[in-house]
């Protein structure tokens, strides 16, 4: 039937008869599966946005920090004040092997503070931060010029630094070589031995670009800092979840520094797989809603075309009647009406997915072009799979759409039916 040529054109000449109604009950279907294809696209985007800010630094990493007590313990008072040493970092590498990458960290003066750094006629304030070599795993920070620290500038306490790319607009000529120039830091002078860039935007993206790292233990020595280690940046083994290598640094470090096994308001942290975690759960129930409002939407379309079609087959009762009479089976006349709904349905679906498509397209093309950057937003598109199922979904609605007046126009007696009024 799908091949018969005079199935075809009863479709077309039905449609054409009521033209409004035809275009009415197909706008249903289109606006349905139309916004399903916007939602999806921007759900995408958001998701972009969101997993692009979270992938700037990797997934697997852990930042634990001090802070007070909370409980007295082997006759410490509670509210006590302490700080991480260099004795901490040596007992987490040979005690945690599930730690793959360590990097302890210390910053001049307080969180978001800066600091003045001078080159010859130019002066700008930015963060310097005493790095190992392993922050860049952390970070995923991406290089333009030069190296980063390495090991023998830890061992040799050599005063070299690395800019920011913001440090490096600001303290140098455009086009200028920054390598092997002095910047001075606090009256000592460093070396630039590289310049990197991040990937991140707006107020993270300015905070990345404004910073300067220098060798851990060259930070310390300069600085006065002494032992002192700020914080630990570390980033689980693969395979080991990072809530693992948590729990087990924050318990040996409670046990260095006599502080209560349950204590946990002594020590601040950040896990990144956790949160990275959360905004996938968060994701995964917006998908859902997403799927849930567009398939709904389109189903109160599709019941728009199964009414529709009831209306169409009461109308058609004499012609059915007819048709029957001459030799017209019950399963000829079922197929028939379900060939025209799917074929409205489909019609009507397939330019509301177009249209979708194409606006959503357009819209990643217009923010590509002009240079449109949004923290949270980037990129939105629908996956191929997503419209193949949208699709599949579609002339599975249209076939349900049309078995009730299928079965209804199948179920008219012929008798009945000829002596119908026209």
């Amino acid at each position: 039937m799908i091949f018969d040529q005079d199935s075809w054109q009863e479709i077309i000449s039905t449609l054409k008869k009521n033209k409004l109604r035809s275009l009415m009950t197909a706008f249903g279907v289109f606006w349905g599966i139309f916004m399903l294809m916007i939602m999806l696209g921007t759900g995408t985007g958001l998701e972009n946005g969101v997993t692009q800010e979270l992938s700037e630094r990797a997934t697997n990493s852990v930042y634990i920090w001090t802070r007070k007590t909370s409980k007295p313990y082997q006759g410490f008072p509670r509210g006590r004040h302490y700080h991480f040493v260099n004795e901490d970092i040596d007992k987490i590498r040979r005690n945690i092997p599930e730690v793959e990458y360590l990097a302890p960290r210390n910053k001049l003066g307080s969180y978001r503070s800066t600091d003045n750094v001078v080159r010859k006629d130019k002066a700008g304030a930015f963060s310097i931060f005493g790095d190992y070599p392993a922050i860049q795993n952390v970070l995923l920070l991406k290089l333009t010029q030069g190296r980063f620290i390495n090991q023998l500038d830890l061992q040799e306490k050599r005063k070299v630094a690395v800019i920011g790319s913001r440090v490096y607009k600001i303290l140098f000529e455009k086009g200028e070589n920054p390598l092997g120039q002095y910047i001075q830091i606090q009256g000592i002078f460093f070396k630039v031995i590289g310049v990197f860039k991040t990937n991140r935007t707006g107020d993270d993206e300015e905070e990345d670009t404004q910073t300067i790292f220098v060798p851990f233990t060259t930070f310390q020595h300069a600085f006065n800092y002494s032992n002192r280690v700020g914080w630990f940046a570390m980033t689980s083994a693969k395979g080991i979840p990072a809530s693992v290598v948590e729990k087990k640094v924050m318990a040996l470090l409670a046990r260095n520094h006599h502080i209560a096994p349950d204590d946990e308001r002594a020590f601040g942290r950040w896990n990144a797989e956790i949160e990275h975690n959360k905004v996938m759960r968060v994701f995964f129930g917006i998908d859902a809603l997403i799927w849930f409002v567009g398939i709904s939407t389109l189903l109160a379309g599709v019941i728009g075309v199964s009414n529709i079609m009831l209306i169409v087959v009461k109308e058609r009762t004499r012609e059915i009647g007819i048709r029957r009479a001459v030799g017209a089976t019950p399963r000829s006349i079922i197929g028939q009406i379900m060939l025209e709904t799917i074929c409205l349905t489909s019609i009507a679906g397939y330019l509301g997915l177009f249209a979708g498509v194409v606006i959503v397209e357009f819209f990643s093309y217009f923010m590509a072009k002009g240079g449109i950057k949004m923290e949270l937003f980037r990129n939105p598109e629908i996956d191929l799979n997503v419209a193949t199922i949208a699709l599949f979904v579609l002339i599975i609605s249209g076939a349900i759409a049309g078995l009730i007046p299928a079965h209804k126009a199948a179920n008219i007696k012929t008798v009945d039916a000829i002596r119908t009024e026209v």
